[in-house]
Formats: C-alpha cells, structure tokens, sequence
C-alpha cells in the first residue's frame, strides 16, 4: 500500500468503523447476544471518534490546516465534473468530533436503554449508518457529496422516528419528518443547480473562488442560490415555517431524540450555512432575512415549550429554539458564535435528552415490574419527588438545564453570550427577540426543574422510581462534564478564543470581545427567570390533575399548549386543499379520464367479441352458407370493377 492510499484509508477511517460495525451486525447480529451487539456498535463508533481526533491534530499540523482525499471520480457529464472527495479542515474536523463523541456516548446509553427490545440489533445498525451518514454530509469536498450525506440523515431520520412502527403515531411522525424535510430539500436542490449554472462547479473551492473574484457575475443570483441553500436549511435544521416536524419526532426512542434532533442531523443546516459563508455575505439581503427567521423561531419555539408537559416535548422545542440562536447568529455574519453554540448545545442538549430518556426508564421501572398499565412516563404532571429517587440523573439534569439557561461558568452561558453581543452589535430587532427567547429559555427550564425532580411524587410510578443503570449514568456524567467545560475551549481571550484560531482559514472573521454589561444583564435575567418558575411551579402540582399555574393566561395559555395551532394552520392551507385535488383527479381524471378510456376500450372489445361470437354457431352447413355468400360478394365485386 503506497503513501497516497494510506493517507486515503486514514481520512476516510471515521466513516469505514460505523460501516463495518454495519456489516458486522447485519451477518452476524441474529448469532450474537444483545450485549455483544451493542458493544460492537458503540466500540466501531468510538474507533470513529479516535481517528477523527487523530485528523483533528493532524490538520492542525498540516500549512494548509487541512486534509484531502478522493475515492476517484463520480459524475462526469459535459463540464459537470464530480468527484467522490472529502476535505478536512477546521469546521468539518469540529463537527466530526462532535458527531463521533456524543454519538459513542449515545451508542453506551443506548444498550441499557434498549435492552430487552425485540429489535435491538436492528437500531445499533441505524445507529451507525446515522453516524456514518453525518460524517459524509460534512466531509464531502463538494455540494453533492453533502447531499448524499444530507439525504441519508434524512433517511436514517425517517427510520429512527418510526422504530417503534406499530404505534401508528411513531410512524405519522416519520412520514412527518421525511415529508417536511423533501420541501427543503427541493430548495436546496434548485439552489446546487443555480450554483452549477453560475461557477460550472460544485466543488466548495472552486465556487467559493469564483464568487471571490466574480461579485458582479454573483450578484444577480447570490440572493435567489442563498435563499434557496437556506430553505433547505429550515428542513433540517428546523426554522419556521418548517420546524413543525422536530417536536413530533420525539416518537421515536430517547438516544434518537438525543443523538439525531439534538446534537448532529439539527445542526446540519448551520454547518451547510458556515461552509458557504463566502456566498451568504453576498446576499446581505438574505442573511438579513435569516436573522429575523431565526430569532422568532427561537421566539416562538421558547413560547410553545412553555405550558408543553411532555419532558421530551419541553427539550425538543428548546431544540428549535437554541437552533434558532444559532440560524440568526448566522444570520448577523456571526458564524463563528453560531458554530460555538451548535459545539457546546451539542453537549448540554444531549444531556438533557438522554436525563429524559432516564427519567422515562426509571418511571417505567414500577409498570414493568408488576405488569401493570402505569401513567404516561414523559408526562411531567406524573413525576415529582424524584430527585432523592434518581440522585445522578437529577444532578446532571439540573448541569445541563443550568447550562441552557445560561448561567455562568457553564456552556451556554459562553456560547449565547457572544451570540447576544453579534445581535446587539447588528440588529436591534434580532437582539430584542433573542432577548425574549432567552428569558423564556430560563422560564421553562425552571419550570421543567421543579415539576420533575421537586415536590411529592405524584403517581405510583413516581413513588418507586429508581436510578438508571452505569450503561446509563456513565454516559450523563461524561457530558455533564463537557456541559462544564465545553464553554472555556471559545474562552474570551485577547485576539478572540481557540474556536476563532480552528477556523480562521475556513471563516476568517474577528472575535466580538466579551462585554461584561450584556454578560451580567443576561446572567441575571436567566437567574431571575429560574428562580420565578421554581418558586411558581415547585408546590403547585400536588396531584396530576392540579391546574397549571399559567392558565392564568387564559386564551395564550391554551393556544401556546396547542403549540399556536400551526399544525392545524398547515392542515387547513395544505394538507386538506391536497388531499381535495388528490380526490379530484383520482376521481374525476383518474377514475374518469384515463380509467374511462382504457376500461372502454376494453368493453368495445367485449361487445365485439360477443357480437361475433353469436356467428359460431357450429353448424357446418352454417359456415357453407357463409362461404358461398362470401364468394359471391368477392365475384359481384370483381364483375362491377371490370365494367
């Protein structure tokens, strides 16, 4: 094996583990235990985490500060040239780390969260392919080789939510999430083809090189490709009017929500976005516009998660919320703060999905042990007093909540912080709606705080709870810690923090400074919010029909617990109006039109057939008669002619 296929083999190793961990579980998993399955899993998906942190220093070496490799060509039609390449640098060796880290700890949680199910080997499978699909999506050297990866996220998205698919609302929630990210997707699509029309390339060096030194060829398209890069966006990342899917996908297991709609396929838009930052500062229009969708999503997202009493409903509209943070830090040509928020949310909201996905299992633990039918396990009104019940779980939820809320020295509180200072430097209605979001962002994580681990328990359910196994606390411990000290790797220092150093050959943007007014303002805003919801809700629910505090509100209240109608909003614009057309050309073109002239031709021919059937009557004097008249008509015919 020469040099060059080494180096081959060593960059593309994160992406070959997960696959073998595949091709392993698929011949063999059926011979294999349980345990041995998931260790295969979880071990391929570490092996992936080591290499990529070998090419994260290894790049860091590199003059170039990146690495290349290229399985030989792909597409090649007319000058559409495209190869099967892959490039690492700063930004696509940050989110393999993140991929690979929290997704080996999600893999670890997920043996003893998945025990016991019928189709264990099954979701390891999926697990790795996610993982494997991800690192496609961002170390693809081009835009197709990113949409090979983003559509298999989509995929492997699809299949997740619907794991369990005998739950017929598990399976509308994966039609849901495939159905909603194919709009983006069509965006995007058109968006890659404008790009190709433009540069003659989809190869990020050459189509950023282009518009660097072309911006009068750029200018006339750069707002309609990045409006439509962005649409796509709003798919997977989940930003209005497309988000709708996120918190329906909470269906499908814990690790999923953790893992999938937590820390790595949500975050693909933002890495989609970052990478192409060369064409967004293009379009200061669009990145205007990207703003402003981003933070009412966070905005309106943070207001739905408010009365919701599902603890994973709660986190999944945090998700788009935080997400929103970031798409709007974007928005504002902060993409280094965008991308420092996506690194440490990665960790903190990891936490908090999989805590939940505890919290569940210790609810269920009761249920499962006299086979009775228990409450709901992820409604909170069924929780309380499980803070002396799930002493570890309990700890590393209130680190992960403390970090989303944003209180110092924890992750969130460094990350939102730079993401406030861009808002407040670039845009006074982006900074006013952040600043509603992250007051809500404190209000409901209290709130969330106090009805889960505070009070008396409130069901049997509740009462004889118990702590999670090691397969499950280990990996919440691992990610309380990074919860802790994520936040210092972008610490504030002079000429800016390590994220500003990583990516300054791929965005080479200054550092915001830290501002200690905006710092203490919002630090006490969050402790403000914290402390009003925890002393609301830390006695109000003694049983868990006990009326929620905020239906004081009255009509907000209940068109924020119906989630602001959107659903239905959507329903009556476009679901029904195609389901009418549906009909209308089933029955009228389909059944009518096309079925009309193919089933009567077919009765032509019936009645054909039975008209000259009615001849054969069998009588050989019959068909004499019929010759001689035959031969007859054939002479007259001749006769008349000839004259």
């Amino acid at each position: 094996m020469n040099k060059f296929e080494k180096m081959e083999l060593f960059v593309l190793s994160p992406i070959l583990f997960p696959l073998l961990g595949i091709l392993i579980n698929v011949t063999q998993g059926k011979k294999l235990s349980e345990r041995a399955v998931g260790i295969i899993g979880t071990t391929m998906a570490g092996l992936s985490f080591f290499m990529s942190l070998l090419i994260f220093f290894t790049v860091e070496r590199q003059p170039d500060h990146q690495l290349m490799a290229s399985l030989g060509p792909w597409i090649q039609i007319g000058t559409l040239n495209v190869p099967w390449g892959f490039q690492i640098d700063g930004l696509s060796g940050l989110w393999m780390l993140i991929i690979t880290g929290v997704g080996t700890l999600i893999h670890l949680f997920s043996i003893g969260y998945m025990h016991g199910d019928e189709r264990f080997t099954r979701f390891f499978i999926y697990l790795n392919l996610f993982v494997a699909s991800m690192l496609i999506l961002v170390m693809g050297n081009n835009f197709l080789v990113m949409f090979v990866g983003w559509e298999l996220v989509g995929l492997c998205s699809y299949l997740l939510i619907g794991f369990w698919y005998k739950n017929i609302k598990n399976t509308e929630a994966a039609r849901k999430a495939f159905v909603v990210n194919r709009v983006g997707d069509v965006a995007f699509v058109i968006g890659l083809m404008l790009i190709f029309v433009t540069t003659g390339s989809l190869t990020f060096e050459t189509v950023f090189k282009f518009a660097e030194e072309n911006p009068a060829v750029m200018a006339g398209v750069a707002g309609a490709i990045t409006l439509c890069l962005f649409l796509g966006a709003t798919g997977k990342s989940a930003q209005l009017p497309l988000y709708v899917w996120l918190p329906d996908a909470m269906a499908g297991p814990t690790p999923v929500s953790a893992l999938i709609h937590a820390a790595t396929m949500v975050t693909a838009g933002l890495y989609m976005m970052a990478r192409s930052h060369v064409l967004f500062e293009l379009a200061p229009a669009t990145q205007t516009f990207v703003a402003i969708v981003g933070a009412l999503t966070a905005l309106l997202a943070g207001l739905t998660a408010l009365t919701q009493n599902d603890i994973k409903k709660v986190l999944a509209y945090s998700t788009v919320s935080q997400l929103g943070f970031m798409v709007a830090a974007a928005g504002l040509g902060a993409y280094i703060p965008s991308v420092f928020h996506v690194f440490t949310h990665a960790f903190f909201k990891a936490l908090l999905f999989l805590a939940a996905g505890s919290v569940i299992h210790g609810m269920e633990h009761h249920a499962h042990a006299t086979h009775a039918h228990g409450a709901d396990p992820q409604d909170m009104r069924n929780m309380g007093g499980l803070r002396s019940k799930m002493p570890i779980t309990f700890w590393t939820f209130v680190i992960g909540a403390l970090a989303l809320a944003g209180i110092p020295p924890l992750a969130g509180f460094w990350s939102k912080d730079e993401i406030m200072v861009a808002a407040g430097q670039g845009n006074i209605l982006v900074f006013i709606l952040l600043t509603l979001s992250a007051g809500l962002t404190a209000f409901y994580t209290g709130r969330q705080l106090a009805m889960v681990f505070y009070g008396k328990p409130r069901t049997t359910d509740a009462e004889h709870a118990v702590e999670s196994s090691a397969s499950m606390t280990v990996p919440l411990i691992a990610l309380a810690a990074f919860a802790v000290i994520a936040g210092f790797f972008n610490f504030p220092a002079a000429g800016g923090g390590g994220l500003h150093h990583l990516l300054e050959s791929v965005i080479p943007e200054e550092a915001l400074g830290f501002n200690v007014i905006l710092a203490l303002f919002f630090t006490a805003l969050a402790a403000g919010m914290l402390w009003l919801s925890f002393t609301i809700y830390k006695t109000a629910y003694e049983k868990p029909e006990s009326p929620d505090p905020l239906q004081r509100l009255g009509g907000f209240y209940q068109l924020s617990l119906e989630k602001f109608r959107v659903d239905e909003l959507y329903r009556a614009v476009f679901i029904k109006p195609f389901y009418a057309f549906s009909s209308l050309f089933a029955q009228v073109f389909d059944l009518g039109g096309i079925d009309g002239v193919v089933n009567g031709v077919g009765t032509v021919i019936k009645r054909a057939g039975s008209s000259l059937r009615t001849i054969q009557t069998g009588f050989v004097r019959s068909y004499g008669l019929m010759m001689l008249v035959g031969v007859v008509v054939i002479v007259a015919y001749f006769v008349m002619n000839s004259r």
